[in-house]
Formats: C-alpha cells, sequence, structure tokens
C-alpha cells in the first residue's frame, strides 16, 4: 500500500470546508435513494456547531465523513455517515465508524445510536459488522417505516 491508499482521519467540527464540500453530496445520495421522501428526513440533519466531525482522506483528498452529537448523558447519535461513491470498498466508512466510536468513549459515553433507511443495505450491513444491533426507532424516527435505528455499547 503506498501513500495514496492510505486512509487518514482528521478530527474536526462541522464549519470543516472539507466537510462542508462532502455533505451536499451525501443529501445529493440520499435524495437520489428516497425521493421525495428525503425532505421528511432533512429536517433532523441539519449539523451547525458540531465540535465532532471526523473527515476520511484518501490520497489525501476528502473521500468521507461522519459525526456524532450528544444525546443523553451515556449516549450519542452517529449521524451524517458518508463515503463519496468511488471511494467505497475501501474500508473508508468502517475507519470513519470506528473513529467516531473511539473518540465518543474517550468522551465518556457508553453507547452509540444511529439511524439509517432500508434503501442504504450497504450501511445496514456495515453497522451489523460493526456490533450494532437493531432497536426500536427512537425519537424522531418512531413510526418512520422507512427509518432503521440501531445502538452498540462502546
Amino acid at each position: 500500500m503506498d501513500s495514496n491508499d492510505t486512509i487518514e482521519l482528521k478530527r474536526t467540527d462541522s464549519n470543516d470546508p472539507d466537510f462542508r464540500y462532502l455533505i451536499p453530496l451525501l443529501d445529493k445520495d440520499l435524495q437520489d435513494r428516497y425521493g421525495a421522501l428525503q425532505s421528511v428526513y432533512d429536517q433532523y440533519n441539519h449539523i451547525i456547531n458540531i465540535d465532532t466531525v471526523m473527515i476520511a482522506y484518501h490520497g489525501h483528498t476528502p473521500a468521507g465523513c461522519g459525526c456524532f452529537k450528544q444525546i443523553d448523558d451515556g449516549s450519542v447519535e452517529i449521524k451524517r455517515m458518508f463515503v463519496k461513491p468511488a471511494e467505497r470498498g475501501k474500508g473508508i466508512a468502517s475507519s470513519i465508524l470506528t473513529g467516531l466510536e473511539l473518540w465518543a468513549k474517550e468522551a465518556g459515553f457508553l453507547y452509540t445510536l444511529l439511524e439509517t433507511g432500508n434503501n442504504q443495505p450497504e450501511a445496514i450491513s456495515l453497522y451489523k459488522k460493526a456490533g450494532y444491533t437493531i432497536v426500536p426507532n427512537y425519537g424522531q424516527y418512531s413510526g418512520m417505516e422507512t427509518s432503521i435505528c440501531m445502538r452498540k455499547a462502546l
């Protein structure tokens, strides 16, 4: 593996220009998968003033991102997980997820929660391989048939 094949992770915040570059790509991907239904979910995807953003670089180019936000004293919610389509299948998403979990654990959290959609089988597979289990839909996702909520103890 040469330097162009390495995955580098950067801890940053929601003002990072590389995060701001990746988020519209994520939004387009979700719009393509869910169509008009995505507008319902968009209201829950605003990431402003988040200090726990992780960006993955592949060959020094931003390839993917994710972040988390606190839900309660012991739990965080993983949000805005995305890898550019051309970069998928290289272990980038699992690197981001592992990095976010480590960061949350370092901050004293005990659990991670997340929501993904039923039109994202690759995400569901990633989370199951990482040890997440499906739980009843929580919070704003209660009653949303396309949502799949998952949880993991750190």
